[in-house]
């Protein structure tokens, strides 16, 4: 059974701040190659804007983060690149787990693992084992993920579980505890960086209803300020979940705004 509403067939509350914020982190190369230096040094100034919004979303009372660092077609890209995006998630691991663990968050990583070699998946292990309990922030590294594997493999294991049932007659509700990020709500904003407008097989069930969030920021430059200006555009939606304008003056369905959590200000102008 899952552990959340879905938005297909309830309407969940709508608090001020985004419980759960999804992010593609796109244009590190494009910042280096602006300043005339190799791509993975925008990779490496990358885990920097890494780190800031992690901070940003903790102290701003966002319960889930998710960061697409690797998709599953990501591996067509230069076989020297590949290396060092693995290398580097590796060291990430290694140099932030224990800050994470300091400062309560609980850090999970989901997308197929079987490309991994086995000290990087020692590694994410040890890493989920030690943060589990952790309750300030769940942070999700979305790492070798495709959205259409994330459903593919829902579909594989709900079949294997219930082998004597009728796949004709399956549901969402009985799909929904095998995806990969059961554990979570459904995004309520997503942003991605680097001015691109597609949601790049990222999350494909868990979006239907979340707000999409795109902005020229590249990634690396992508700050504190930036995260304001993408949790104010989302503010200023209307968060109908398929009813009309007037259904929501009448029954709003809002979440109470949670104390010394409310941001103010202009809102950004998203594209749209």
């Amino acid at each position: 059974m899952a552990l959340f509403p879905s938005s297909t067939r309830t309407i969940p509350p709508v608090a001020q701040v985004p419980r759960h914020i999804a992010i593609i982190m796109d244009g590190n190369g494009r910042w280096a190659k602006q300043r005339m230096l190799p791509r993975v040094a925008g990779h490496q100034r990358g885990v920097e804007a890494v780190r800031t919004v992690v901070k940003a979303c903790r102290e701003r009372g966002v319960e889930y983060l998710t960061l697409f660092a690797f998709s599953s077609e990501n591996w067509r890209r230069p076989a020297e690149e590949v290396s060092f995006l693995m290398q580097l998630f590796m060291k990430m691991l290694e140099r932030e787990v224990s800050k994470l663990h300091e400062n309560n968050i609980c850090l999970k990583v989901i997308g197929d693992r079987s490309r991994f070699d086995e000290h990087l998946n020692r590694t994410i292990t040890e890493s989920e084992q030690l943060t589990a309990n952790n309750n300030a922030l769940t942070l999700t590294i979305a790492a070798n993920y495709g959205g259409r594997w994330d459903i593919m493999q829902a579909v594989q294991a709900l079949v294997k579980n219930t082998a004597d049932a009728d796949s004709s007659s399956f549901t969402e509700a009985q799909l929904e505890p095998y995806l990969a990020m059961s554990y979570a709500p459904e995004p309520d904003l997503f942003i991605r960086t680097g001015g691109e407008q597609r949601i790049s097989n990222f999350l494909m069930w868990q979006l239907a209803y979340t707000e999409l969030y795109f902005t020229d920021t590249l990634w690396p430059a992508f700050d504190d300020a930036a995260l304001k200006l993408a949790i104010e555009f989302y503010q200023s939606r209307e968060r109908r979940f398929g009813r009309t304008s007037e259904q929501m003056q009448e029954s709003p369905a809002m979440g109470e705004p949670r104390p010394d959590r409310n941001l103010s200000g202009r809102a950004d102008q998203a594209k749209k």
